[in-house]
């Protein structure tokens, strides 16, 4: 029984199931930051040592008569001490069946952080199954298309990283430049399953029917580079942000981004260029009739980049700005890198019937 017909249709059924999974981590991960859960869990992967974690307090206080499992937390004088073994309390508290918790010295709970931040993980270890899953899928096309298990197997891999990296912002207690790195490291994961949910939608090069501009390939490019240097830009501000928040509180909102550094103001510019870019992309696509149907929605998602920024700086900060205008950019990336596939394809076979006219002319 053949099983290749299958496994390809549900490969790509999975590729996109893993890309909107990816999607929806960076979303959770938004609503994490938006709310300031992101100590929620101070342990990883379980959250207090449970693998559900408690919805009170009372779980989290030493009682006597109570059975402890090897792992779990409790919270003593503002202080995380873990069970080393499995054992019943007496009626008397004894230290030598706790370890101190070294990683770090946060030790508060909140319901709704904690709440919050498991729910950011639970999504996170969905989506690290379906993309080991799509893998397993893709073993069926080891013979006629290795690049999907590559890639797959990278996937894998990478989700893996994402995991420890996951854990490294945790352990350094929400470290800022430890958050820019593990949203980049999202962003390399949702590159690689866009190009393999380009090459299963496109898996053969099609004959071009109508020439590429010259231009339009390089602005793509260019427009995705920019987009690029302001997500790294505007994890620099949102690091900014972070701190004046520790400095004045979270309710000095106007205060957020007084004074602010000058990657700010190089992120405001910015955003020019990559509306200018995004314009040019418009007109090739409407004049040349690309049917580059990505094109508009990367348009309008530059809109609400915009307006969202805007209403940041000079309305201080209004609910869900914030998450929205990073999760505009994670779909405006992905977005962007697809039209790049499609134009790059569409300049090899293009490349291809000019070699195919050429080699005709010289016989």
């Amino acid at each position: 029984m053949r099983l290749s017909f299958g496994g390809k249709q549900y490969f790509k059924k999975w590729v996109w199931i893993s890309l909107v999974l990816v999607y929806l981590v960076i979303i959770a991960g938004a609503v994490v930051r938006m709310t300031g859960s992101g100590m929620g869990c101070p342990d990883w992967p379980k959250c207090f040592g449970y693998l559900i974690p408690p919805t009170s307090v009372e779980t989290l206080n030493w009682n006597p008569d109570r059975t402890y499992k090897k792992g779990q937390v409790i919270i003593v004088n503002q202080s995380l001490l873990v069970a080393n073994r499995n054992f019943t309390t007496t009626k008397q508290f004894q230290l030598n069946h706790w370890n101190p918790y070294t990683k770090h010295d946060y030790a508060l709970f909140n319901p709704w952080h904690t709440w919050i931040e498991f729910i950011n993980r639970l999504v996170g270890a969905l989506a690290g199954f379906a993309v080991l899953i799509m893998a397993v899928f893709s073993f069926f096309w080891r013979k006629e298309k290795p690049s999907y298990l590559f890639w797959s197997v990278l996937t894998v891999l990478m989700m893996g990283i994402q995991g420890y990296l996951g854990a490294t912002v945790v352990y350094s207690v929400l470290e800022p430049i430890k958050i820019t790195l593990h949203m980049i490291f999202a962003l390399a994961i949702v590159a690689v399953l866009t190009y393999l949910l380009f090459t299963a939608n496109h898996p053969e090069l099609k004959k071009a029917t109508t020439l590429l501009p010259k231009p339009v390939f390089s602005i793509s490019i260019l427009a995705i580079l920019l987009s690029i240097i302001q997500i790294i830009l505007g994890t620099q501000v949102r690091q900014f942000v972070d701190h004046q928040i520790d400095t004045v509180g979270e309710l000095a909102k106007s205060e957020w981004l007084s004074n602010p550094m000058l990657s700010f103001y190089i992120h405001r510019s910015f955003s020019l260029l990559v509306l200018a870019s995004v314009l040019a992309l418009m007109y090739y696509n409407r004049a040349y009739i690309l049917r580059l149907t990505q094109v508009p929605f990367i348009a309008f998602i530059v809109g609400v980049e915009i307006i969202t920024g805007i209403l940041m700086y000079y309305v201080d900060f209004p609910f869900l700005t914030q998450p929205l205008h990073l999760i505009f950019a994670s779909l405006l990336f992905g977005l962007q890198w697809y039209v790049v596939l499609k134009l790059w394809q569409h300049q090899k076979a293009t490349a291809t019937v000019s070699e195919s006219k050429i080699m005709k002319s010289d016989k």
